[in-house]
């Protein structure tokens, strides 16, 4: 049998699973300091080195990709969370240091670092990529996210790949578990888009898929939210600052950079250093805009998103946190309850629930019609999240595991059937 290797290409994290000839499917591994991990970061980092390079464009990707940025901030071009344009028409290409890259090109080069990082040997393999059930944004044309992404991979030198839905992996790994006929909810929840499929399981036939559904909000979206309810308004979001004898809102723009920790790099600018400084002058309070120039000008935007991540973390097993963020004269300290944090994601839960819904009435399947319910991505662990599917369907059906291997694992299983097929 030819080797079978199944690629999660995420928005935050990517995995990849390889069946051997044996029938044994491993994760692969990759170095992360002293440490060994299963997931490879989904990050690009670009920069010119003329000393050493001769003027020739260089990148790293994953861990590698983050330190070099976090190193030269100003000097370097970090490339996050790909997958969220694929269906996007608004994004056609990008240039950096004056080189066109298109989305394709920019993927097939993430892609090619991780084979490379994995050591895989892809001489003769199958290679089974996974696809959300509907790709992030609120334009998303899917059938344009699908051709890109199998663009992306022949830029990789991966020509020949068949393409899998994301939750029916995890699917597929989790069907292994069960020795009775059953019908099945996966969730799958990675960092752009939560998506969902009912499988019908019967032992010694292949899984059946009954019904889709996804949408594009996920673990970033949760981030955001704390961000723009706990670090936004202690650093001049909501103000006001005097011009001409009347208040002006301090500009919401300042803000929307926080949506993503690397756009935080790109405000750092003469002018709109100058602009924020000029506001922060007549502001009615100056010493949190100060804080904001001072998260500019001192690259902190990784250094936050990795304390937001944790207090999400945290609420997921406590009732309440402190979320903690301190450096030189900018300090932020606010306990931060699960209620608070449910209440600034019940719009989004919402939308999650209303997919789930989908999903069902695509299989035709009703709540009680349901036997087992799995859950995969650290999502899966938010209590309100989680909640969707216990009050639904019972506690005593829903299981979680293989948070972030499950889908690749699964993709490989796919790629067995689909050969043997």
């Amino acid at each position: 049998m030819k080797p079978i290797v199944g690629i999660d290409f995420g928005t935050t994290n990517s995995v990849v699973a390889l069946m051997g000839t044996d029938g044994v499917v491993t994760t692969a591994r990759f170095p992360a300091g002293v440490e060994a991990l299963d997931v490879f970061r989904s990050v690009l980092c670009f920069w010119n080195d003329d000393a050493r390079s001769g003027g020739r464009l260089r990148h790293a990707a994953g861990p590698a990709g983050i330190e070099a940025y976090v190193d030269d901030p100003l000097d370097t071009r970090l490339i996050m969370s790909m997958k969220t344009y694929l269906a996007q028409r608004s994004f056609t290409e990008t240039r950096i240091y004056g080189r066109p890259f298109t989305l394709p090109q920019l993927i097939g080069t993430f892609l090619r670092t991780l084979a490379e990082q994995a050591g895989l040997d892809l001489t003769g393999a199958r290679i089974v990529a996974g696809r959300p059930v509907r790709f992030a944004g609120e334009l998303a044309d899917d059938a344009l996210g699908e051709q890109r992404l199998r663009e992306g991979y022949a830029a990789a030198g991966m020509a020949e790949v068949d393409t899998a839905l994301e939750p029916e992996a995890a699917g597929y790994r989790f069907a292994r578990t069960l020795t009775a006929p059953a019908t099945v909810l996966i969730g799958d929840f990675g960092g752009g888009t939560s998506d969902f499929s009912v499988l019908r399981f019967t032992p010694g036939e292949r899984v059946a898929a009954l019904g889709h559904a996804g949408i594009g909000i996920a673990g970033d979206t949760f981030d955001y939210r704390i961000i723009d309810n706990v670090i936004s308004p202690v650093l001049g979001k909501g103000d006001t600052y005097r011009i001409m004898g009347k208040d002006l809102p301090v500009p919401p723009e300042y803000f929307s950079a926080f949506a993503r920790w690397h756009r935080l790099s790109l405000m750092k600018t003469p002018k709109t250093l100058r602009d924020i400084g000029e506001v922060a002058r007549t502001s009615a309070h100056p010493e949190r805009l100060r804080g904001l120039l001072t998260m500019i000008e001192e690259e902190l935007g990784y250094r936050l998103y990795q304390t937001v991540s944790g207090v999400k973390a945290a609420l997921s097993r406590e009732a309440a946190t402190t979320l903690s963020f301190r450096h030189a004269g900018l300090v932020i300290e606010r306990q931060v309850t699960r209620a608070d944090f449910e209440q600034w994601i019940a719009d989004d839960v919402a939308r999650i629930a209303a997919t789930i819904d989908r999903a069902l009435a695509e299989a035709g399947v009703s709540e009680d019609s349901v036997d087992h319910v799995f859950l995969t991505g650290g999502t899966s662990f938010v209590p309100a999240v989680r909640g969707l599917f216990t009050e639904r369907f019972g506690a005593g059906k829903v299981t979680t595991g293989g948070e972030f291997v499950s889908v690749a694992e699964g993709l490989a299983l796919i790629g067995r059937d689909r050969l043997v097929g």
